[in-house]
């Protein structure tokens, strides 16, 4: 399940039981901070947590200062400094060396555009999404309020609260292409015309990964429980009725029975794939339909010679087999963890999804030259 399914699924509960919330968002970090903007919090009136914005250190002040929000029903925005070895306000002290700010805001259940009802019309769209929330602004001007958001659909659909100001819509609809063309939450100024300034966080929002895991043996049941507990919607495919069996692959969104005849009429998805099946004529067919799908990993359990051979054959039926896996194809799979066990296999496997997916090497922190995350966010005005 993956965070924001924890925070929808506490959102109904509470909604349910008619128990006041405040949602926590990290909207903006300078320097070094445990968790990104985009990370969030759910906090009842009486003071329950689901999900984090820290490490732990800043949850305790945060709850405090959410059900003040709560009882006064008006948003704040909260800056916490971990380099200031003086604030009282959280443990950390030096530790992380950063600047936090968090937007803490009542939720209205009643509004259907709350920030939680927003994030759940971006999950029922299977493709990216830019979540626009204004985060700072002059007392008194009326470009936009503190706390009011776009949701901003790749299909054109605009949901939230600024659409009363076309103008600013207009400007942050361009921002958002800008965010999904880069792959990147941004974070832009917005001076109106009577001079006042809105700060936007342009959160760039994606879809759970869809990996395939073409295999049902017992080694891919650790494989597909790893992922799931990612949030990951993972489908398992094999021509075995015995192995590919639902009540195997519990966490599965999907288990499917495709006999080798039938895997050339697999779907063409971006879906990421793990060849698993322990069967050459399977991975080979397999494979040789993955040649025109778009997706962006292919993994192949099996040694070196296998993989050879594979493309060996792939290329006398197809010659330009070789060039279209070139880039998609990793084998042998996963990262060089020493793995032995089915489990250490499959940590290894999704260690190296999550670095494709990421773009980054999967080397040691202690030698990355650069930060561990990505530097603040670029601004777009």
């Amino acid at each position: 399940m993956t965070e924001l399914q924890r925070l929808l699924a506490a959102y109904d509960e509470n909604r349910a039981a008619g128990r006041a919330c405040a949602l926590a968002t990290v909207v903006e970090v300078e320097g070094s901070a445990y968790r990104r903007p985009g990370a969030r919090m759910l906090v009842t009136d009486d003071g329950r947590l689901t999900g984090a914005i820290s490490g732990g250190c800043l949850e305790g002040d945060a709850r405090q200062r959410a059900c003040q929000a709560l009882q006064r029903r008006q948003p704040v925005l909260v800056t916490y400094d971990t380099a200031d070895e003086d604030d009282p306000r959280h443990g950390l002290g030096p530790g992380c060396q950063g600047v936090v700010r968090i937007l803490l805001e009542p939720l209205d259940f009643q509004d259907p555009d709350n920030p939680l009802e927003l994030l759940r019309g971006f999950a029922r769209h299977p493709e990216p999404a830019v979540l626009a929330t204004v985060f700072r602004c002059a007392a008194g001007q009326a470009l936009a309020e503190l706390g009011q958001r776009l949701l901003l659909l790749p299909d054109g659909q605009v949901r939230g609260s600024v659409l009363d100001n076309l103008d600013l819509t207009a400007r942050l609809r361009h921002a958002a292409d800008q965010a999904l063309a880069q792959n990147h939450s941004l974070i832009g100024d917005y001076p109106g015309p009577g001079g006042g300034t809105v700060r936007v966080f342009l959160e760039v929002l994606r879809p759970p990964l869809h990996l395939t895991v073409y295999g049902a043996g017992n080694d891919a049941q650790p494989l597909v429980r790893l992922a799931a507990a990612l949030g990951w919607h993972v489908t398992v495919v094999d021509g075995r009725p015995r192995l590919a069996a639902a009540e195997r692959f519990p966490e599965a969104a999907a288990v499917r029975v495709v006999p080798l005849a039938e895997v050339p009429a697999l779907p063409l998805a971006a879906d990421y794939a793990v060849l698993l099946s322990h069967n050459y004529a399977y991975d080979y067919a397999v494979l040789h339909r993955l040649l025109h799908a778009p997706t962006p990993y292919l993994g192949l359990l099996g040694p070196r010679s296998k993989a050879t051979r594979l493309l060996a054959e792939l290329s006398a039926a197809e010659p330009a087999a070789e060039a279209r896996l070139a880039g998609r194809l990793y084998s042998p799979v996963g990262l060089d963890v020493g793995a032995e066990t089915p489990e250490e296999i499959a940590l290894s496997i999704v260690a190296e999804i999550q670095a494709v997916l990421a773009g980054r090497p999967a080397g040691f922190l202690r030698h990355a030259a650069g930060p561990v995350h990505a530097a603040r966010l670029p601004v777009s005005c």
